[in-house]
Order: structure tokens, then sequence, then C-alpha cells
């Protein structure tokens, strides 16, 4: 696909509530952008026609000023093209412009979220979106060079995130692997020299702390399988819950996808969202108890099954994402009144289906089958997520100790 450059508008203010001109460079949809270093009110910007408009003071100048630079970068576009007909966005903005030796952190970290929202990975960019905040927060300026991220400037950004945000220790390492992948970003670009890296040996180390993963047992779910006091908004969400949980732990975007279409033969097959694998699998005799319920709404075959998605704008990821996320918001706040209702002490999210197979499925299943029906890449991951439910062993050892 060829690239191309365009004048935008960028809708992130500075903090006097102006928005900054650039031009944005394409390749394959993925952007990234060259900001010409002058900033307007939104009011002043005229979308249609990609122009300042006659209202602001020096629209003639930087109407001019927006043409020439666009000018020039369709010209080298058009030399690199077939001189780099696999560059990057990134690459043909380098070639363009010029060293990025003096880029700042925000500023590599703005592309980042620029290639996250280009290739529709919303879930990791609203994560690392709100990373970026808290390094935003501590620093106070967007003028931070990496030079100055040494180790010294992590411990205490650390301890910042800990005492003044109350951010857990998982959440500050998942800081950390965005500063450390941003880090050897800009080494590759030269932009700071390798020998000031500030993380592994005695320096800055990343790991995450060992976490307890508890699932329901048999008994439990069978309580909640059992439950008929629920309000319709409570039943919704047990439904959706079992039905995550006798998929082996479907993750509830993939579940809310799901379409009648989806279903051949009492086969689920879909292609998951998290890393485009086609799954096929047998539908339990449960799962398929549960669509009972709503055939009655059904409006046609290719309609979703559950009704968070029925309205979403599915030509808008960020809409699609937002009503899944909200759902699954609602969902977990149902399910804490349902385990209250049936008694279970344990909390239960969406995300806790996953853990309750785990842990019924505990060791009487071959790891690599359990990969098949986690639809894990790695058998790796597996054997790592699936050692939490396992202590049979380790029990077994103990007893044979200390019952003398």
């Amino acid at each position: 696909m060829s690239s191309n450059a365009k004048i935008v508008l960028r809708k992130k203010p500075n903090c006097k509530g102006l928005y900054p001109l650039a031009i944005r460079i394409t390749k394959n949809r993925r952007s990234t952008y060259r900001y010409v270093g002058h900033y307007i009110d939104i009011e002043d910007w005229d979308e249609k026609n990609i122009r300042v408009k006659k209202s602001h003071v020096n629209s003639d100048n930087l109407n001019s000023l927006l043409t020439q630079e666009l000018s020039e970068a369709n010209k080298a576009l058009i030399n690199l093209q077939s001189e780099h007909k696999d560059a990057s966005a990134h690459q043909i903005k380098k070639e363009l412009y010029g060293s990025s030796e003096n880029s700042t952190f925000f500023e590599l970290a703005q592309e980042h979220l620029d290639d996250l929202e280009s290739l529709q990975k919303l879930n990791r960019l609203s994560c690392d979106k709100a990373w970026v905040g808290y390094i935003l927060k501590f620093y106070k300026s967007k003028q931070l060079t990496f030079q100055e991220i040494d180790e010294r400037f992590l411990k205490k950004f650390m301890l910042y995130c800990k005492i003044n945000h109350k951010l857990s220790e998982t959440s500050i390492m998942n800081i950390m692997v965005l500063v450390r992948l941003l880090y050897n970003r800009a080494i590759e670009q030269k932009i700071v020299n390798r020998e000031l890296y500030p993380f592994g040996g005695n320096r800055v180390r990343i790991k995450f702390p060992e976490t307890v993963k508890i699932g329901l047992n048999i008994q439990e779910i069978r309580e909640i399988e059992n439950l008929d006091n629920l309000t319709p908004s409570e039943f919704h969400a047990r439904n959706v819950w079992l039905y995550s949980f006798n998929f082996a732990g479907m993750r509830v975007a993939d579940v809310l996808r799901i379409r009648w279409s989806d279903i051949n033969d009492n086969r689920l097959q879909y292609r998951m969202g998290k890393n485009s694998k086609l799954i096929s699998i047998k539908i339990p005799q449960k799962a398929l108890l549960i669509l009972e319920n709503y055939k009655a709404d059904k409006r046609n075959e290719i309609d979703f099954i559950f009704p968070e998605l029925k309205k979403a704008n599915l030509t808008n990821p960020k809409d699609v994402f937002n009503k899944i996320k909200t759902a699954n918001r609602k969902f977990n706040t149902h399910l804490k009144s349902i385990a209250k209702k049936a008694g279970i002490t344990k909390k239960i999210t969406m995300h806790i289906a996953r853990h309750s197979f785990g842990n019924i499925a505990g060791d009487t299943i071959h790891p690599l089958m359990l990969q098949k029906l986690y639809r894990h890449s790695d058998l790796k991951t597996t054997l790592n997520y699936q050692a939490n439910f396992i202590h049979k062993e380790a029990d077994n050892a103990l007893d044979s100790v200390v019952n003398f």
C-alpha cells in the first residue's frame, strides 16, 4: 500500500487549550505525525476544507506554511516510494525530516499510542495511555529526555506511584515494561546511547509479583447454576458467566462478539479477538440450554447472540470497545450480588470463569489439550497458568511427612 501525507489538527490540546497542527504520514494504515510547531483554537480549524479559518489572526501565513510543509512531504514521499517500498511510517518520517536524536520520551510514547490506535489494539491503548499519564504527572513536563531516565529517576517514580497513587506492584511493573519498550526504541533510533540503559543487571529489574489465582469449585458453580431468585440483569450476567466457563473461560470480549452464524452442527466456530486464531469447539449441553434464552431476540443469522453489541456502531472500533468495557463492568457488579445470594465468599468476576475452569481441570487434563482449550499460543503459558491450580502432589508430599 502506498504512503500518503495529510494536514491534520491533532485533538490533543496543550495546557492553554490550543490544538497542534501537524502533517500525518501514513503507511499501511499506520501513522506518525510531524508537528509544525503551531497551536490554534479548535474553532479556528476548517475540518472540511483542511485549513485554518479566516477567524484566526495569522490564517494566511499558517495556511501557506501548511501548504508548503505538505507539498514538501508529498514530493519526498514520491521519491521514497520507489527506494523504500517496505519502509514503515516512522522510517519515512525519519527520511523526510532527518535525525530524531532530539525526540523526547513523550514524543516516542505518542507515536506508540498512535500505532496502537491505528492497529485497533484498543485494550492495550487504554492501559498504555494511562501508564504514560502517570509518568507525565510525576515529571510535570513533556520535555523528558531519555538521558534523564536513569536508575534514580525510575526508583523515585516507582515510589511516587506507590505512595501518591496507591498503584499495585503489578501495575508499577507494567509501567516499567512500557518504559523499557520505549527506551529500546530510543536506542534503535540512536536517540540515546545504549550505555545509559537503566534496566537489568544491578540496575532496575522488572519482576512481577506472584499472584494468587482463585477459582470456584464444582459445588460453588452448582450453587450459582441452581439460584432461582435472580433479577433479570443478574440472570443475564449469570448466563454470560456460565457460557464463558463452559468454553474454558472464554474472554468476555469474545463471548459478546459471538453471532448465531458462528454456530454450526452444534459447534462454535469463531476468531479470537486477542490473537485472531480460528477456533472450532463443541458446544456443551449446558451452553446450548443458555442459548435457548436468547433465541426469541434473534433478528437474523448474523445477529449477535447476547444483546450488548446489537446497537454498537461496528464501523467504530472505539464504540465496540467501550460497549464491551461497560458490559464487563456491569456483569461484575451483578456477579457480586449473585455470589452473595449463593453464599459464596470468593470474589467472582467475568475473568474468574477462566480461573474456575483451571481450578476444576487441575492436573486431570493433558497440558496440550488444555493449551487448545485455553487457546494459548505457547505451551509454556498454559503450564505457568495451570500451575496455579495444581496442588495435589504438594498436598500429598506434606501429608507424607506430617501424618505420622
